[in-house]
C-alpha cells in the first residue's frame, strides 16, 4: 500500500459520503458539505496522479481503481441529483450509461487483454466539465442546465474517443 493507492482508498469511501451528507436532513448546509466531499474527491484523484507519477509510485492496481473511484462518485452525485429532481433522468442515464461502460469495457480489456485503459485529453476535459456542471447545478447558477449539456456531450465524444482509440488497438493486435 502507498499514498497513491490510499488516497484511492479513501475516494471509494468518499462515493457513500457524499449522499449521506447531501440529504441529511438535520445538518445545516448539507448540500455544501456534500460539494465539499465531492471536491475533496477531485483534489484527491489529482493529488494521488501527480503523487504516483512523480515518485513512481504507479501500480496496476492504481490504474484500475483510480478511475473506478472516479466514475462511483460521479454515479453517486449523479443519482442523488436526479433523485433531488435537480437534473432530468435522461442526464443522468447518459452519464451513468456511459460510466458503466467505461467500467464494464475496462474491465473486459484488462481481463482479456491485459490492457489498461489510459486517460486521456477527452476524458479529463469530460470529468472537469462535469465538475463545473455539478457546482453550477448543486449552488443554482445561472446556465447550469447549459452547462450541463456540453458536459453530457462530451462525455458522450470522450467515450467514442475511448472506444475508437481501443478499437484501433483491437486492429493492431
Amino acid at each position: 500500500m502507498n499514498i497513491p493507492n490510499a488516497l484511492t482508498l479513501f475516494r471509494f469511501l468518499l462515493v457513500g459520503v457524499f449522499p449521506y451528507l447531501y440529504f441529511h436532513q438535520g445538518l445545516a448546509y448539507n448540500k455544501v458539505w456534500a460539494f465539499a466531499v465531492f471536491l475533496l474527491a477531485g483534489a484527491t484523484d489529482v493529488l494521488d496522479g501527480f503523487i504516483a507519477r512523480r515518485c513512481n509510485l504507479i501500480t496496476k492496481w492504481g490504474k484500475l481503481m483510480d478511475p473506478l473511484a472516479d466514475k462511483l462518485m460521479m454515479i453517486s452525485v449523479l443519482v442523488c441529483l436526479f433523485l433531488d429532481k435537480v437534473i432530468p433522468l435522461w442526464a443522468a442515464l447518459i452519464i451513468a450509461l456511459k460510466e458503466s461502460l467505461m467500467i464494464f469495457g475496462a474491465a473486459f480489456l484488462y481481463r482479456n487483454r491485459r490492457v489498461v485503459v489510459q486517460a486521456n485529453f477527452y476524458g479529463k476535459l469530460a470529468t472537469f466539465l462535469f465538475y463545473v456542471a455539478i457546482t453550477s447545478l448543486i449552488f443554482e447558477l445561472p446556465y447550469a442546465n447549459y452547462i450541463l449539456s456540453i458536459a453530457i456531450l462530451s462525455t458522450i465524444l470522450a467515450l467514442l474517443k475511448y472506444a475508437s482509440l481501443n478499437f484501433k488497438r483491437e486492429k493492431k493486435d
